[in-house]
């Protein structure tokens, strides 16, 4: 089968022909439609996510989308045909998504939702479980919550955004102006916080009280604006790239608390990968009932097309979520 493969860090990725696998008995084997890249992907091949674990030479690729081809004996949730999406590979020993077909523990896969296409399912996977860990397993969110997401117009960000109303939520979302429009389509409240400090829009929103919880799409210094701006006593913030030295003393006064979030470690130890499934299960019914919709570049690309699509994710010339169909 084709592939794409890293063989050195930061240099270019190779498509390759290599033997097409097998399924073990917990697993299935999946034709793939569509891959969708993520800006991880890029810090992958540039050697720069060693919390990823991955080794050389390695098949790249996190999410996926296609058809069932083959099962495990063990395997009971799915049968040869169906058409299944999810975040399967591309790290630790977990062989990638840019390729004609993957395996993958059947636990970590659901159905994909009808209503969509391969390139739509495949774009969601990874986004999707990072912000329903952040709100839901974390943040535990609530209806009538006011609930501040930073970067709302991000890949996390914009999933983020349109879960947080679907539970009902009062969201509030930092952006730039020419992504307002956006988010008050989703049904949030665009902040500009190219204009507004901290302190002026917690003031202008909330009165001075602080958000119910905030969730930090980006991490750095707005991890620390999140302490700021999250509400005392019973406020909690959440982030998904809490991994730079803080100082905790802003959240420790208001009497807040914080949790990180690490989706890949069910790739990584094979501990709750059910999860996993059950998440996107959870997906496919939202996106089902029009509720959740993921922002696509205009242009596919093909794997002979690999290194365009990663240079223009790696530059950031593109807003939108990059896909790559495989025929």
């Amino acid at each position: 089968m084709k592939a794409i493969v890293l063989e050195e860090f930061g240099k270019p990725l190779v498509l390759k022909e290599i033997d097409k696998p097998q399924p073990k008995d917990n697993e299935v084997l999946i034709k793939i439609k569509a891959s969708g890249l993520n800006p991880l992907d890029v810090k992958i091949k540039n050697g720069q996510a060693a919390h990823a674990q991955v080794s050389l030479p390695m098949v790249l690729g996190i999410d996926m989308s296609g058809i069932v081809e083959k099962i495990g004996k063990t395997v009971q949730n799915f049968k040869v045909g169906d058409e299944v999406f999810g975040m399967v590979g591309g790290i630790g020993n977990n062989p990638g998504t840019l390729a004609e077909y993957v395996t993958a523990d059947a636990e970590h896969l659901s159905l994909k939702p009808k209503n969509i296409t391969f390139q739509e399912a495949a774009a969601l996977p990874l986004v999707f479980i990072t912000a329903w860990e952040a709100l839901v397993d974390k943040i535990n969110i609530q209806q009538n919550q006011t609930i501040l997401i930073h970067g709302g117009n991000g890949g996390v960000g914009h999933i983020a955004v349109q879960i947080a109303v679907a539970k009902g939520s009062k969201v509030y979302t930092t952006v730039k102006p020419d992504h307002a429009k956006q988010m008050k389509n989703y049904g949030a409240e665009p902040i500009d916080y190219t204009t507004l400090s901290v302190d002026q829009y917690v003031q202008k929103y909330t009165n001075g009280i602080g958000f119910d919880a905030v969730l930090d799409t980006v991490g750095g210094s707005v991890l620390d604006d999140s302490f700021k701006a999250v509400k005392q006593y019973s406020g909690h913030v959440a982030s998904i790239l809490g991994w730079g030295t803080h100082s905790l003393a802003p959240l420790s006064f208001r009497n807040a608390t914080y949790s990180g979030v690490f989706t890949l470690y069910p790739l990584l130890s094979g501990e709750g990968k059910k999860h996993h499934g059950e998440i996107l299960k959870e997906a496919s019914k939202l996106i089902e009932s029009g509720k959740i919709k993921v922002k696509l570049h205009d242009t596919f690309y093909s794997l002979e097309q690999i290194n365009e699509a990663y240079d223009l994710l790696e530059n950031g010339k593109s807003t939108r979520k990059i896909v790559i169909t495989i025929s």
